[in-house]
């Protein structure tokens, strides 16, 4: 296993170092490759008896017409820029040919790309988050980030960091919903040194905690208690790396969404994807076939589901239900758990296994259960995966901060109804206790008004004014 049965000259080891970590073990990394050529190795490989290393040699290094050799020694950085991108070309028709002779989607995993999403509304975040496998993103934080500060926009002028809604800026909505996003922004930044000193107050440093860290503890804390003050439009960053099917979904999802600003991303992440990862991608091009029958179908599902929404629940009203109910929930999920977590190790069918689980009494049932948490002694200690075989839905109704925390990197189904300011808000205590609690309640009695307001003529747009603090309702299951 540890060597390799590949036997390379000493030129072709040259050849090969720049772009394997080794060339004579079983086990190496490919490296200073661009994603497209490592997929297509990849891909190849699949296809093929010979090692990795020997088609990086005869299929990309050492074939003249890609020029590949001539990456790495270009005489200046533009032509060494522009022999990487021919070396790209000779991959992408490689993928080509397989993704429109085989249609196998898995290849588009086997590259990935780091997206940088800049200046984006905290509401499209959300989008981007709700894809649940391929991609890994990671979003500026609230709570250790302050959110005070100015920024230039394209007129020139000094504005708090909100997303400029075109459509609402060229309607008879625009002061209201500049006015509203201000707003929230002043009282966010008024907030914020008289809850810092209401928080030293309430936490004095311990001496054994050094200043340096008690001021870090004391801002944190800050910002989470008004962080709820941030209006959805808030612009934030993002960094999402994702394998090319991943990105190649997102897209579409993009283009399809009712928000202008998320047909923007969509479109300027093609663009700039579509420069690394050609081949992954190019069927969510606006005017690719694929992407074209994805869009009438997700439009005629939309409006499919809207039509049966107005006909069988127009009339109903919502009630008025606790913070959390749960739902539905599996009556065998002890047993199913345990037939689970035994089968690997049985030889059994699993139908004979939870037939003899059964039967157990609840107290040994409870009791193997308990034994096999109790082994865990760090939350990145995975138990197995018999815990994945029962099933619970919960219908949560939570404040919008709550549900961006819940939301992000959980491996399970989930939806949520669009923001509004009619399930009520949230109040930390810490704000009643500093004496700011009208001033928070008036605030957020002016934006309700103004989002009843937009809501009226534009219903998507209006959840750019809806701040953290107020509740959205979600499923999870």
């Amino acid at each position: 296993m540890s060597t390799s049965n590949e036997v390379f000259t000493p030129e072709e080891q040259v050849l090969l170092s720049s772009y394997v970590t080794n060339t004579d073990r079983s086990v190496f990394v490919l490296t200073n490759l661009p994603e497209v050529i490592k997929g297509a190795l990849f891909s190849r490989y699949s296809r093929s008896t010979l090692g990795l290393r020997t088609l990086l040699l005869r299929d990309f290094i050492q074939k003249k017409e890609s020029r590949f050799s001539d990456m790495q020694t270009g005489s200046s950085q533009s032509d060494s820029a522009k022999k990487t991108e021919l070396a790209i070309e000779s991959a992408q028709k490689f993928y080509d040919r397989i993704l429109d002779g085989y249609g196998d989607d898995s290849i588009g995993e086997l590259g990935g790309a780091h997206l940088a999403l800049e200046n984006i509304s905290i509401l499209a975040t959300k989008t981007v988050e709700d894809a649940r496998i391929g991609g890994s993103p990671l979003e500026k934080s609230t709570r250790y980030v302050t959110f005070a500060e100015k920024i230039t926009g394209l007129s020139g002028n000094e504005d708090f960091r909100f997303y400029q809604e075109p459509t609402l800026l060229n309607s008879s909505h625009r002061e209201l919903y500049l006015e509203t996003c201000r707003n929230l922004f002043e009282t966010y930044v008024r907030f914020t040194e008289p809850l810092r000193t209401h928080v030293r107050k309430q936490l004095p440093r311990d001496p054994e905690i050094s200043q340096a860290a008690y001021d870090r503890s004391v801002r944190a804390r800050g910002f989470d208690i008004i962080r709820g003050l941030l209006p959805s439009a808030t612009l934030t960053n993002m960094g999402v790396f994702g394998n090319g099917r991943f990105f190649e979904t997102l897209i579409m999802k993009l283009r399809t969404e009712p928000f202008g600003e998320l047909n923007e991303i969509g479109q300027f992440a093609f663009e700039e994807l579509a420069k690394v990862i050609p081949s992954f991608v190019r069927r969510a091009e606006a005017g690719h076939r694929h992407f074209q029958d994805f869009r009438d179908f997700s439009l005629a599902q939309q409006k499919l589901i809207s039509k049966f929404n107005s006909k069988y629940l127009g009339q109903l009203k919502a009630d008025s239900a606790e913070a959390v109910r749960l739902v539905d929930f599996d009556p065998e999920a002890e047993t199913k758990l345990l037939a689970a977590l035994l089968y690997s190790h049985s030889g059994l069918t699993l139908q004979q296994i939870r037939e003899h689980v059964r039967v157990l009494p609840d107290s040994e049932k409870t009791r193997l259960i308990e034994e096999t948490v109790a082994l865990r002694n760090h939350r990145r200690h995975k138990p197995e995966r018999g815990l994945e075989m029962p099933f619970y839905t919960f219908d949560i109704l939570g404040d919008y901060g709550m549900y961006r925390d819940l939301q992000r990197h959980r491996m399970l189904t989930q939806e949520r109804q669009p923001l509004t300011t009619r399930f009520g808000y949230d109040t930390p205590y810490e704000i009643e206790d500093a004496g700011l609690g009208a001033e928070y309640h008036e605030t957020m009695a002016r934006t309700a008004e103004a989002f009843e307001t937009i809501a009226k003529d534009f219903p998507y747009e209006a959840q750019y004014v809806v701040p953290m603090s107020y509740n959205i309702r979600w499923y999870v299951h």
